[in-house]
């Protein structure tokens, strides 16, 4: 298969996917939204910032110019920050043309619409296949070669079998699913679910914590994602309990190692500046709780997780409140009306 892909956002993820599919043979053109660092990347053919010591290879060309990266390849792979995909979408929609399908690998919601970000693409370029890809993988693991599997999911089934064989390979396996509502939520929520993860590892809670919390996290953004239309088996697939695992228990999650350093003390501002990279859960905490209101939905982890984050409320109090909560039966009712209790 010949095939030119561009991909637009030049941090670990978008590098990461740039290297994987240019070893495939493709042609890959690498967008940065800096000048600078396009031509960084191009001299040094490694992203030190993000990937070091993982060389990118020579059929890669890095570019700040999007015309040069979209204009005439057949997929464009969108790998930016989810507070930046409107206005890059924006930058994209002159260069976009019938046939070509966009990838969107970012995981978050739009907070000030709380649309997902596939929603976000098409209220910009209304014409555009888009297809969402997610799933547990962590770009310096996918930059080395270490097998990782993910769903692509779309409502145009011929763009998610296209992109499942545009992006599989021997050590990167992808599977297709028609609920893109079930896929984007997963892969956005289970980032809040990391940071209270995390919170807890900085607690110095054990085990039995953290086994507790991704169970009730998972049954939270299931709930969520039903009422917004996904189907429940989504949640038990790749972009729900797979995504919410590795972000929960890895070092490489980004989300977890903030939740870290809250639960010792610090602030989020302190967090994130010692992170040093985006933490999608911090503003997909705020989304979610307002659409948690806004379709009556119960999340009380991600309401307390919106109360450490944006009303100082101390993490062990959050806890507290988690377990002492009304008693209650495990199964959600949907379940529960299958029972003769």
């Amino acid at each position: 298969m010949s095939v030119k892909v561009g991909v637009v956002g030049s941090g670990s993820w978008g590098t990461a996917l740039a290297i994987m599919l240019s070893k495939k043979g493709y042609a890959v053109n690498l967008w940065s939204w800096l000048k600078e660092e396009s031509l960084r990347l191009a001299e040094t053919r490694e992203n030190l910032e993000f990937l070091p010591g993982i060389v990118i290879p020579s059929n890669v060309t890095c570019t700040s110019d999007m015309g040069e990266c979209i204009d005439d390849v057949d997929v464009i792979v969108t790998a930016v920050p989810s507070h930046a995909v409107r206005a890059t979408t924006e930058n994209m929609k002159q260069y976009v043309k019938d046939g070509q399908v966009i990838v969107n690998v970012s995981k978050g919601l739009e907070e000030s619409s709380l649309l997902r970000l596939s929603e976000v693409i098409n209220d910009v370029i209304p014409h555009a296949k888009v297809v969402a890809l997610s799933g547990p993988s962590h770009a310096e693991e996918v930059a080395r070669d270490i097998p990782t599997t993910c769903v692509a999911a779309s409502k145009h089934r011929d763009a998610a079998e296209f992109i499942q064989d545009v992006f599989m390979n021997p050590k990167f396996r992808v599977y297709t699913n028609p609920d893109i509502v079930g896929v984007e939520l997963g892969g956005a929520l289970k980032n809040v679910i990391a940071l209270a993860a995390g919170i807890c590892d900085g607690l110095s809670f054990g085990d039995n914590t953290k086994a507790a919390l991704m169970t009730r996290g998972i049954a939270e953004i299931a709930r969520l994602g039903v009422a917004m239309g996904a189907k429940l088996e989504s949640f038990a697939g790749l972009s729900g309990i797979g995504d919410l695992i590795v972000t929960c228990t890895s070092m490489h999650s980004r989300n977890r190692r903030a939740g870290i350093l809250i639960g010792q003390g610090k602030t989020l501002e302190q967090a994130l500046k010692e992170v040093h990279m985006v933490v999608e859960g911090v503003n997909t905490t705020r989304a979610a709780y307002k659409l948690a209101l806004k379709n009556n939905v119960e999340m009380p982890i991600v309401n307390e997780a919106y109360c450490v984050l944006f009303e100082n409320k101390n993490p062990k109090a959050a806890v507290v409140d988690l377990m002492m909560r009304s008693k209650t039966h495990e199964m959600e009712e949907v379940v529960m009306n299958n029972y003769n209790w």
